[in-house]
């Protein structure tokens, strides 16, 4: 009869192996069972209770040959887990913490016999690692193939600067203790990333990573829009690992998966730990049209007014990290704007009306279709000068003039040239004075704003959120302090309006104002967008 385990609930699991083992100059029982490795102080008085890690927390196990007074005698094996912290306070997040667990094998004499047995109990923990890996309910559609070799894009500038040491100390020592091959590029120059990956031999890499804010994302998916094999290449697993200002898509990642929000290294910690199980997730896009022909492909955001220009104008506060965006929220409320201009957009709750509202991607990408994509800013030289500026493939960094002739990618059947009107089903906002509209695609703007609390990766929607003239700065400050709980669609302020919309298009009327694709400045101007469902893959868990 196979030994049992004893579980948290009283229940018993099949061990598949038992050792004991020395580890820290303690005894040890441990034992390995289809989802627990459970050890166990092996002590003369008393029966301690025993310390259950889960398989699902694992990210690999390695054997060691171990030295004692110059000879091999004995070998080890190790284990890493990253549980969550049990929080001493209410209402804090839930963020995961590294524990080792490392115990010696020496049954005798034979040095390549203890290496064996290491080896073998590695081998086992990785496999049950492997086979427990949690994920977001019907969320993932693939695994990143294992062993992944990965490229890790890093911007070394991003955020406060951080984003190097804040690989050494944390996501390097996962990548090891994964057992995942990998190579780091720091990025050097504004495109750089998009430059890279544009023309890069994609087949050497089974995923990219990319350690930043929301900015360096944004260049690798348009570089890889702009490939030939585009409809491939954006079938890359991308890995977000935040190191930025912004880390929007890290705190969406996070909160998709059930979790209480956190911020910080935490947030990095649990990042990795979805890298590192390497389960990949469908992730929408949106195809972003300018008046200049110019196309973008967006994952995150679409801005015009007060979010736009906060975004832009708390560039001169990115040495104080996330805080800059609260920062600027209070110096744009003191001198709040008024933007006038059109607003229109095709609503989501339509299936069945317009069949081609709801479209399969991956049925039209035959369509070619040739659009010219440049940028090209006068002030661009100036803005790489600046002390506080980060050149280095920034969030809202404006871009130089591209050399690349066209970006290719799927066709937006829901649109229509912007010189024309748009088409009679779709929905024309009367109001003509905003203070700003913000169309998201992912949960959150920021680590701790939830601008669009129902979103999902791969929902196929536009949340559209607008605000019209008439609003207060006290409530417009209100909104923003609910968005950090993402409560503000709640506050039954007649001034906001939130609707799901699958296209959309906004034609500024004011002579000057910003407008931001994921938080990069585009060109002011008319502007039109589709999404487009489960276009890229991410690595979610």
């Amino acid at each position: 009869m196979e030994p049992l385990e004893p579980v948290r609930n009283g229940a018993s699991r099949p061990v598949q192996m038992y050792g004991e083992f020395m580890g820290k100059g303690v005894r040890y029982a441990v034992s390995l069972s289809e989802r627990e490795l459970t050890v166990r102080k092996l002590c003369a008085s008393g029966k301690p209770a025993p310390a259950v890690f889960s398989l699902a927390d694992c990210l690999g196990s390695r054997a060691h040959r171990d030295e004692e007074e110059g000879a091999s005698v004995g070998a080890s094996f190790s284990a890493y887990f990253y549980p969550f912290r049990r929080r001493r306070w209410a209402g804090a997040g839930a963020a995961r913490h590294r524990v080792e667990q490392r115990f010696r094998v020496n049954s005798g004499g034979d040095a390549r016999a203890n290496l064996e047995e290491a080896r073998r109990w590695a081998r086992a923990i990785r496999e049950g690692s492997m086979r427990n890996r949690l994920s977001r309910t019907g969320g993932v559609c693939a695994e990143v193939k294992s062993p992944c070799r990965v490229l890790l894009l890093l911007n070394p500038l991003s955020g406060k600067g951080q984003a190097h040491t804040l690989f050494t100390s944390h996501v390097q020592r996962m990548l090891q203790e994964a057992s995942i091959p990998y190579t780091l590029t720091i990025t050097e120059r504004q495109n750089h990333a998009r430059e890279l990956v544009r023309e890069a031999d994609l087949s050497q890499w089974d995923a990219l990573a990319i350690m930043s804010g929301d900015g360096l994302l944004f260049e690798v998916v348009n570089g890889l829009m702009e490939r030939d094999d585009w409809e491939e290449a954006i079938k890359t697993p991308l890995g977000v690992l935040p190191g930025g200002s912004g880390n929007a898509v890290a705190a969406s990642m996070h909160h998709y998966c059930g979790l209480q929000p956190v911020s910080g290294e935490e947030l990095l910690v649990n990042c990795g730990f979805m890298l590192c199980k390497g389960l990949v997730s469908r992730l929408d896009l949106t195809s972003v049209c300018m008046a200049s022909s110019q196309r973008l492909f967006s994952f995150l955001s679409l801005a015009w007014g007060f979010v736009a220009d906060v975004d832009i104008e708390s560039e001169k506060y990115r040495h104080v990290g996330a805080a800059r965006f609260t920062l600027g929220t209070l110096v744009r409320l003191a001198s709040l704007r008024i933007y006038q201009g059109k607003l229109s957009y095709l609503p989501a709750e339509e299936p069945g009306t317009h069949p081609c509202s709801i479209e399969s991607t991956e049925s039209l990408t035959n369509v070619p279709q040739s659009i010219s994509s440049s940028l090209d800013y006068a002030n661009d030289l100036q803005c790489q000068n600046h002390p506080l500026h980060n050149s280095c493939n920034s969030n809202n960094a404006l871009k130089p003039k591209r050399t690349h002739p066209s970006v290719l990618g799927p066709p937006d059947s829901l649109l229509v040239p912007l010189d024309q009107p748009v088409p009679a089903h779709w929905t024309v906002v009367n109001e003509e004075n905003f203070v700003l509209v913000l169309a998201a695609y992912q949960s959150h703007l920021a680590e701790d704003l939830i601008a669009a609390p129902a979103s999902r990766l791969e929902d196929g929607v536009i949340h559209l959120i607008y605000v019209t003239a008439g609003i207060s700065r006290a409530a417009l400050l209100r909104l923003f302090l609910a968005m950090e709980k993402g409560t503000h669609l709640s506050t039954n302020c007649p001034n906001v309006v939130y609707v799901k919309a699958r296209a959309l298009r906004l034609e500024p009327l004011s002579p000057k104002g910003t407008i931001t694709v994921d938080g990069e400045l585009v060109e002011y101007g008319p502007v039109q967008a589709q999404v487009h469902s489960s276009l890229a893959r991410l690595i979610a868990g």
